[in-house]
């Protein structure tokens, strides 16, 4: 059955890929119109995260800013499957990156760990690692088609990228540390984790949250340099990333440190421009629980 809805989708995804890009954006703009208008895809918990976040804003505002973010994820979804026909030269002109020499010179002596959010066009941050000299690794949610897997596995590889499972994240770093391989690691780090087996709540978007921290505890027992990625989308198909260092040295910062930090430039990312964030996640499903913490 698998590999049935491999043979039938994969056709209609490859002719969507190749799209010169004017028809490609009206088709996205029919599905925008699907999902938004017509069906209404967790428009509820979309306008419900924004009210929680944004008490400030009036309703006008808010539903501007939702509706400017379906707009932007049906973009981003369908640049995910543009990626599938995208070259190298391609995606430099499309994603742009400021300051590469930042992370050339910490990759110089150190392993690095980029960490980003769900913001802007997070598929294509692998494209960074068409820049560096050393090897790419990015963690990834597996796909449960193994022959969907295989496949985006395959594309990434095409951009010098190694996709790794977050089962298979630390045992690739460790190995790596004792061959005194110099590498490259990319993390999306704002999910939500289960609260009973959240080591630490903090505040995000002024809501006290479980969060994540295996990114810092990685960086403190490895010795990693951390670097944030902060995207920004200059206008339709095109983004600009900027590299802002959290630190050097990892074994060398305190307890939360790095997960702060983090937080904090997500924080100031979404503020800039809240429409661009992934909204439709249930990132504070858990703040009910807080007074437990």
């Amino acid at each position: 059955m698998q590999l049935l809805v491999f043979i039938l989708v994969y056709p209609i995804l490859w002719f969507i890929s190749i799209l010169p890009y004017k028809p490609f954006y009206w088709l996205s703009d029919f599905v925008f119109f699907l999902v938004y208008t017509l069906f209404g895809y967790r428009k509820k918990v979309v306008y419900a995260n924004l009210v929680l976040v944004f008490p400030e804003k009036d309703k006008k505002e808010l539903l501007k800013i939702q509706r400017e973010f379906y707009s932007h994820l049906i973009d981003t979804f369908m640049e995910m499957i543009k990626t599938m026909s995208l070259s190298k030269e391609e995606v430099k002109k499309r994603y742009h990156v400021l300051n590469i020499d930042v992370l050339k010179e910490i990759e110089k002596h150190k392993s690095v760990l980029i960490v980003c959010a769900h913001y802007a066009n997070w598929e294509w941050n692998v494209s960074i690692n068409n820049y560096l000299d050393t090897h790419g690794y990015a963690v990834y949610q597996k796909i449960a088609n193994k022959y969907f897997d295989k496949w985006i596995r395959k594309v990434r590889a095409r951009w010098n990228t190694t996709l790794i499972t977050q089962e298979e994240t630390v045992k690739t770093v460790v190995k790596n540390v004792r061959d005194n391989k110099r590498s490259v690691y990319g993390m999306v780090s704002d999910q939500s984790p289960q609260a009973h087996r959240a080591p630490y709540w903090t505040q995000f978007m002024g809501v006290k949250v479980p969060v994540f921290s295996g990114a810092e505890t990685m960086a403190r027992k490895m010795d990693l340099a951390v670097v944030f990625l902060k995207v920004s989308k200059v206008k339709r198909g095109f983004y600009q990333a900027e590299f802002i260092p959290i630190t050097t040295a990892g074994k060398s910062t305190e307890e939360h440190e790095i997960t702060d930090k983090f937080l904090r430039l997500t924080e100031e990312q979404i503020r800039e421009r809240p429409e661009h964030y992934l909204w439709t996640h249930r990132r504070w499903k858990h703040k009910d629980k807080a007074d437990q913490h």
